[in-house]
């Protein structure tokens, strides 16, 4: 409780007496490369093979002549849009993007860059929080769309190469019973994962203690508490939204 309670009052001291935005402009547009561009290699390749490994599980498991092939395309869809592309990518990202916020702001913490910039009289929550955090409400989600497209045209890429079942089977599949606002709930998954992954890394790093060693254990625990924190978010998303 008493971390959960120091969480809060580090996302007030990010919100308030904060600079103007068009300080955080450049810090932004840096951070969108650093946490949107550079993921897209790794999002791009874990994405499509999830949608083929999806694609053949499902054909694996389709034993039963009474059910129609095309289903496949239908169950590739649903898994993708609900749950594969918004979590596994967000499982990534924290990989990746969080342990990188953690480590950076832990750095920073130790060599009393930080301080220095307490001491200028600059919210130094704010102004290195606060670009990392706009940055991945735009980017994360975008990341999600192609996770999401990749996964589909995997299983679709799959279908064709071993003949598991024909194109047009797959693609009717995927319009069957379509509901648009599955993806609004994924796009809503997205900011919500990208929020919390990015403000615990952050607050990890932020208050860390110690020396080089503590850096990587800051690096571990954003990691780790960020996975847990996106798995509770997307049961209550789930099951406010679908239940």
């Amino acid at each position: 409780m008493r971390s959960i309670g120091k969480y809060v009052i580090f996302l007030g001291k990010i919100f308030t007496n904060r600079e103007p935005f068009r300080v955080y402009w450049q810090l932004f547009i840096d951070e969108c490369m650093i946490i949107g561009i550079d993921s897209v290699v790794i999002v791009v390749i874990t994405s499509t093979f999830i949608g083929a490994v999806s694609a053949i599980q499902t054909t694996y498991n389709l034993v039963s002549p009474l059910i129609p092939i095309y289903i496949i395309g239908t169950v590739v869809r649903d898994m993708t849009l609900s749950e594969l592309a918004p979590t596994i990518t967000a499982i990534i990202f924290a990989g990746k993007v969080g342990s990188n916020i953690a480590g950076h702001l832990g750095t920073m913490r130790i060599t009393e860059q930080i301080d220095a910039i307490d001491v200028m009289g600059i919210n130094s929550a704010s102004y290195l929080v606060m670009p990392k955090i706009l940055a991945a409400l735009l980017m994360f989600p975008i990341l999600v769309i192609i996770a999401g497209f990749l996964s589909i045209l995997g299983g679709y890429a799959v279908g064709a190469i071993m003949e598991l079942y024909t194109p047009e089977e797959y693609v009717y599949g995927i319009r069957l019973y379509f509901k648009p606002f599955t993806v609004v709930v994924a796009l809503i998954k997205a900011v919500t994962f990208a929020f919390l992954i990015t403000t615990i890394a952050a607050y990890k790093g932020y208050y860390t203690e110690g020396g080089a060693l503590e850096v990587g254990l800051a690096s571990t625990q954003a990691v780790t508490n960020s996975c847990i924190a996106l798995l509770v978010a997307d049961y209550l998303i789930a099951q406010l939204f679908l239940g």
